[in-house]
């Protein structure tokens, strides 16, 4: 093998691992292999879905949703907002779950004009290899817990509820609710 051999050989290699490796460098890398992804699956599952109108932005914020699907009732505009943590905590492949997740959000909202969880939803997400719920990518900063149920309530900001929890009661089975410090990242 020739030293020109070894350098194809090398750039080769290098270029082949630059390919599989899936982490995105910039919120537009994002946001370009989110758009992507969703054409492909609504052009298998929501042809009359009009993808190219969707608007599409990046959340640094987000702590408790890896995206979310807007939607502006008097000018019918669709907008999916993705969370950058959850995509750098999940990884694309767990994270593409949550693009298609919006996705049916967005034709819900182009069919209906209102989205939700239930059964329209939930007929899809079989189909596109998604769930209702996405897993949690942060780790909450308090949870309520039930001290007859011990059910766990996830909460990341001092809402009423984390400041006085005596005056709350589990919607499970209507225990007493205690506060204890969650474990963050």
């Amino acid at each position: 093998m020739t030293v020109s051999n070894l350098t194809d050989q090398r750039t080769l290699t290098e270029s082949v691992d630059a390919a599989t490796d899936d982490t995105p460098e910039s919120p537009t890398a994002l946001l370009d292999r989110a758009q992507q992804h969703a054409t492909n699956a609504a052009t298998e599952h929501f042809p009359d879905l009009p993808v190219e109108t969707i608007d599409w932005e990046i959340s640094h914020r987000a702590q408790r949703q890896a995206g979310v699907t807007k939607y502006n009732p008097t000018t019918e505009a669709i907008t999916i907002s993705l969370t950058w943590t959850a995509d750098e905590q999940h990884g694309w492949e767990q994270f593409s779950s949550t693009v298609r997740h919006e996705l049916i959000h967005a034709w819900q909202y182009h069919e209906f004009g209102d989205a939700d969880h239930g059964a329209t939803f939930t007929r899809w997400t079989d189909a596109l290899g998604t769930s209702r719920h996405c897993e949690r990518f942060t780790a909450p900063k308090w949870w309520l817990v039930c001290e007859d149920c011990d059910g766990r309530i996830p909460r990341y900001r001092r809402s009423k509820t984390v400041r006085n929890p005596e005056q709350y009661s589990c919607g499970e089975c209507g225990g007493s609710l205690q506060l204890k410090e969650g474990n963050r990242r």
